[in-house]
């Protein structure tokens, strides 16, 4: 991870360089996949503070699948610690994903991803039980740049 630079004039709430519009107290995910399907992996970043507050990977997969196990795993970690703030992603497939709450993936099984696609089903029964209990928003890339979770490698 990159270091920390100091706070921006404009913003007193965060170590990084967010638009004023971005909450500061929520975590933004990311993920990153070379080749598709290949080594893919997932982390999560609190906006507040910059630093990283889990990652996942690399395992064989797909980047949407990362996207999606990214968001529900922030969301998961919220609800564990009692804790409430939104949850920043730049994928609209996988913000669609958790509003369905099913990834739509066509990776096909193989025992090599059999982990991976394990825990999308667990992903998947975790939404089923407990909806999307916070604010899921999409990244907009266009207008803010890079999300702060993403890895650097395009």
């Amino acid at each position: 991870m990159a270091a920390l630079v100091n706070p921006p004039d404009y913003r007193h709430d965060t170590v990084l360089p967010l638009p004023m519009e971005v909450a500061a107290e929520a975590i933004a995910v990311d993920a990153a996949c070379s080749g598709n399907p290949g080594p893919m992996e997932y982390r999560g970043i609190y906006l507040k503070t910059g630093q990283e507050i889990f990652h996942y990977g690399p395992v064989h997969g797909t980047n949407n699948i990362g996207e999606f196990l990214a968001i529900v795993h922030a969301m998961a970690l919220l609800k564990q610690k009692g804790l409430s703030m939104p949850v920043y992603s730049d994928s609209r497939t996988a913000i669609i994903w958790v509003q369905k709450r099913k990834a739509k993936t066509t990776l096909a099984p193989t025992p090599e991803n059999a982990p991976l696609l394990a825990l999308v089903a667990r992903a998947e029964t975790w939404l089923r039980q407990n909806g999307i209990p916070f604010p899921l928003i999409k990244w907009e890339t266009e207008r803010w740049g890079e999300v702060p979770a993403d890895f650097g490698r395009k």
